[in-house]
């Protein structure tokens, strides 16, 4: 470590007895994001991750669910921005979709489908692997980190009043070492067990909510036809209104000529492994929009099948006390069903989180790790109030009841839903809040409300698909098969 550096940090923390040291748990996203925000406030960064993390946009083993669609929306890329000025350009430089929202996505919700209007909002569109392998490049070159590939944490060091490190085991070693810190991010994901340790080490136990839809995904990768760079996001969403189980598809357009396309099924109506039944199952939904674009389609992948889309959250700010020197963070406290969308964007968010009280703490100051964590619950909350209040309506779904109040919301946000079909006051309130770039309170504005309350009027909603001729024309069809293919 350079002299230099040492110095820096400790003018900044204003105690130089010591270099400072922060460990992250975990190089995904949330990890890695983390880990940018805290080499302006640490010596050394140490990031431990069990996988060996790849030089190239291709799939590991800590992260199986990025072979399915994946997008990361603009109130998560805008925080990653703050973060990591100019990454957007990076992204769009390695090949990404920058998806003008909702102007540049054709999608059947529930209720119709939903107008091309104006940007309001975006979301890049690409594999999660291109996403994470920018971000992680640009952040890995810095000075202060350290990459720790093949190590998993196997316990917190400390006791109930404060975590002191963390002790890691290496791919084929015999033991184990004690990896002190001033401050230990667990950003481990899904599988994390940072829960299980703090109760190690004498704290009560966390908390912890699941809803989980049965949904399962079935992904495969299409050659994309020539010309269609500027295609458009294609979704048919599933639907939770009814008795029957939830189907959808997404098609998302990829780095290198290429169609990402998700298929999802609830309980009782769940794609396969099969890739015979890929499209099939595509022209069995609402609308066959995405089975007419992939039926002249070049498969390039064979089909990836994931069940592993349970909505879970542990509560970790609602402990009566917490550690000093320890935060979690990402999906290691929410996860939540991908078709949303918003795993990423809340990891973006709750790192901005930690940037903003660390501007106002020092690194290993007592009670800075509980305001963190208190600030990443409520960054998690609202994606969570979505994401559930919409999976615990499908048929076979298990979780706890919502209450009548939240069923009175959900009433609303059905509403809303219509009216944004018709009314682009109301759909810009709903692509803020569904690409977290605002709060949910949004809906709840009185020039919202009044036009929810009025309804769609006699505008009446478009009944066919918004695609153009021209778009159906790179692939081969016209209005007119579209419309002799459809339901």
């Amino acid at each position: 470590m350079s002299e230099t550096n040492s110095s820096g940090a400790a003018e900044r923390t204003g105690r130089a007895s010591r270099p400072r040291r922060a460990v992250v748990l975990g190089g995904g996203m949330a990890g890695i994001l983390a880990a940018a925000v805290l080499t302006d406030h640490a010596d050394e960064v140490v990031v431990v991750d069990r996988d060996l993390l790849p030089d190239q946009a291709r799939p590991r083993k800590g992260l199986p669910q990025a072979r399915h669609a994946h997008l990361l929306m603009s109130g998560g890329a805008r925080a990653v921005e703050t973060l990591l000025p100019g990454i957007i350009e990076r992204w769009a430089g390695a090949g990404a979709h920058r998806i003008a929202l909702p102007t540049g996505m054709v999608v059947l919700t529930q209720v119709g489908w939903m107008p091309r209007w104006p940007e309001m909002q975006f979301a890049m569109a690409c594999t999660r692997d291109l996403l994470d392998l920018v971000v992680r490049g640009q952040v890995l070159a810095r000075p202060r980190i350290t990459l720790s590939e093949g190590t998993e944490a196997v316990a917190l060091l400390g006791d109930p009043g404060r975590v002191t490190g963390v002790r890691v085991r290496r791919q084929g070693a015999d033991g184990s070492e004690r990896l002190e810190a001033d401050l230990v991010v667990d950003a481990s994901g899904r599988g994390s067990q940072a829960a299980r340790r703090l109760t190690e080490l004498g704290l009560p136990a966390v908390s912890e909510e699941t809803v989980d839809s049965g949904t399962v995904y079935a992904s495969q990768v299409f050659r994309a036809p020539s010309g269609t760079e500027d295609f458009p996001l294609v979704s048919v969403l599933p639907h939770s209104a009814t008795p029957r189980p939830g189907q959808g598809a997404t098609l998302v357009p990829i780095e290198n000529g290429r169609w990402l396309v998700t298929l999802s099924g609830t309980r009782g109506g769940e794609p396969t492994r099969n890739p015979a039944d890929f499209e099939p199952f595509a022209r069995g939904l609402g609308d066959q929009i995405v089975a007419d674009l992939i039926a002249r389609a070049e498969p390039l992948t064979e089909v990836h099948f994931t069940r592993s889309t349970v909505n879970r959250r542990r509560f970790f700010e609602r402990l009566p006390s917490w550690p000093d020197g320890f935060i979690s963070m990402g999906d290691a406290v929410a996860t939540y069903n991908p078709v949303y969308g918003q795993g990423m964007s809340v990891a973006a968010q709750s790192a901005a989180a930690l940037r903003e009280v660390l501007r106002e703490r020092d690194l290993g100051s007592p009670g800075l790790a509980r305001r963190v964590q208190q600030s990443i619950g409520r960054a998690a909350g609202g994606a969570w109030d979505l994401a559930t209040g919409e999976d615990i309506n499908f048929p076979g779904a298990i979780g706890a009841r919502p209450s009548v109040a939240a069923q009175l919301l959900r009433g609303y946000f059905q509403r809303l839903r219509l009216v944004a079909t018709t009314n682009p006051v109301v759909t810009r309130a709903l692509m803020d809040v569904t690409t977290l770039s605002a709060p949910m309170t949004t809906m709840v504005r009185p020039e919202v409300v009044l036009r929810v309350l009025r309804g769609p009027g006699r505008v009446a909603a478009r009944a066919g698909a918004p695609i153009t001729t021209a778009e159906l024309a790179l692939c081969g069809l016209t209005p007119r098969s579209r419309s002799e293919a459809g339901p």
